[in-house]
């Protein structure tokens, strides 16, 4: 028998209400910064604090894994540097719409430039559902920006932080400079599959592990990845392409949209979830072995069961 759901208590939420105001007063404070001076502070931080925390032992134990030839000491290097990205990303959070300052009609270069501004364009204007697929590479929160700004209607699927002061600003925040957000949650594939039956376009990071998803080789090793891209592209047969953000010298950014996959098919002629998701993740590889100092190492992403089931296991996010 279900349980009734139990208001929380006064005290919880006094505290959340404590915490906003906490984090609020940070993001402030990060804001007067300005988006280098506070993307320099996150980086300082993290750098100073990360290889403390059980995270840093993940990330080299997984640079060693897919760099068996590295040196220790390029070892500690690459697990640096990621931490570094991850602490200027975290700093930049309450920048993104002054990061993302692409004008295609402007002769002066801004902080963000885009490569493949045509492929948005095209999927904008194309009238049809569309497939949108990232990673945590650079500052990944750009894309979902970038299409807002030229009229692209897309969801972009985030998984929310655990801790709800942090998840309400960040909230705040993303409402402000992107367009449509779903939480990644039980249930959140109905909203998904609306959307693409409306004609938008979903956009999701698909680097992430997800315990009952498929198994795909990543670098080089078993992972398993949330199928549900695969699964609304063999449905919808729509065009799925990849997007990814490239830190520049200089505290400025390249956005990359690819062209669509050709993904694999079946002999009936619908596209293999299994393969379609294989192919995706081969993409973010690419993009990963370009600028491994970028990508969030600290995760565990390589997570397969010794005794993994048949590989197109059904995810949580069923349809």
């Amino acid at each position: 028998m279900q349980q009734p759901h139990r208001p929380r208590s006064l005290v919880s939420r006094l505290t959340e209400t404590v915490m906003v105001g906490v984090v609020r007063g940070v993001f402030g404070l990060a804001r007067a910064l300005g988006p280098e001076r506070s993307g320099a502070v996150g980086a300082a931080l993290t750098r100073t604090f990360g290889p403390l925390l059980r995270a840093h032992k993940t990330a080299l134990n997984n640079i060693r894994a897919v760099y068996p030839e590295k040196a220790d000491a390029e070892v500690k290097a690459l697990a640096m540097a990621a931490w570094d990205n991850l602490g200027r990303t975290a700093g930049e959070y309450p920048h993104l719409g002054r990061l993302f300052d692409f004008d295609p009609d402007s002769t002066v270069p801004g902080r963000t430039e885009v490569d493949g501004i045509d492929h948005f364009l095209a999927l904008r204007d194309d009238g049809k559902p569309g497939l949108i697929f990232s990673a945590h590479l650079a500052n990944w929160e750009l894309p979902a920006i970038c299409a807002a700004r030229f009229g692209l209607d897309t969801t972009a699927v985030f998984r929310a932080p655990n801790d709800p002061a942090i998840a309400r600003v960040l909230h705040e925040i993303r409402s402000e400079t992107m367009g449509n957000l779903e939480a990644a949650r039980q249930g959140a594939a109905f909203a998904m599959q609306g959307a693409l039956e409306k004609g938008g376009h979903l956009g999701m990071l698909i680097d992430q592990h997800f315990t009952r998803g498929v198994i795909v080789s990543f670098m080089g090793r078993p992972a398993l990845v949330n199928p549900i891209l695969g699964k609304f592209a063999r449905r919808f047969d729509c065009p799925v392409h990849g997007v990814r953000v490239i830190r520049l010298p200089n505290h400025r950014f390249r956005l990359q949209l690819t062209p669509p996959l050709d993904l694999p098919r079946d002999p009936d002629g619908h596209i293999n979830v299994q393969g379609a998701m294989q192919a995706m993740t081969a993409v973010v590889e690419e993009w990963v072995r370009e600028y491994p100092e970028q990508w969030l190492w600290m995760h565990r992403r390589w997570r397969v069961p010794a005794k993994a089931s048949d590989p197109k296991v059904e995810s949580n996010f069923g349809i």
